[in-house]
């Protein structure tokens, strides 16, 4: 039996190479002149440097950016780990609204707190745009359901 990978249409594919380069330049951003904002989001319960922690989810980001764009026969497995990695950083964003702490233009609680509520949005949009949405709810062949 040979796996196919439903194709996505092409609002998910410009949708996918957008989320791509926005984790470069991301990526990027942790760093160079970004990296004092990226370290405001580390929590201080994560038991590493905080500059460590920014340079890794940096290069994290690029990889994952540029596997968004490119990497298209991998394109659901990457989805999926774009959105963990959302995920995983998210306590971030909510240690930034919990502490208070600006960075990015977010220097109030209101919109600290209405950036939470992008996450989500993100996640989603992710998974949609790789066409993994739809693997995981198990309504398209794909990575391990084979026709």
């Amino acid at each position: 039996m040979v796996n196919t990978i439903e194709s996505t249409s092409k609002l998910q594919n410009l949708a996918r190479i957008i989320l791509g380069l926005f984790m470069i330049l991301a990526g990027i951003g942790h760093l160079s002149i970004q990296l004092q904002e990226f370290q405001t989001q580390v929590p201080d319960w994560i038991p590493l440097n905080k500059d460590l922690v920014v340079i890794l989810s940096g290069i994290i980001e690029i990889l994952l950016g540029v596997a968004m764009i490119f990497w298209r026969g991998q394109r659901i497995r990457i989805g999926i780990a774009l959105a963990i990695f959302y995920v995983l950083v998210f306590p971030g964003n909510i240690a930034q609204y919990t502490e208070h702490r600006d960075a990015f233009g977010l220097d109030t609680d209101t919109k600290r707190l209405i950036r939470l509520f992008f996450q989500p949005v993100l996640i989603l949009l992710t998974l949609w745009s790789t066409g993994a949405l739809k693997q995981l709810i198990g309504k398209s062949p794909g990575i391990n359901n084979p026709q």
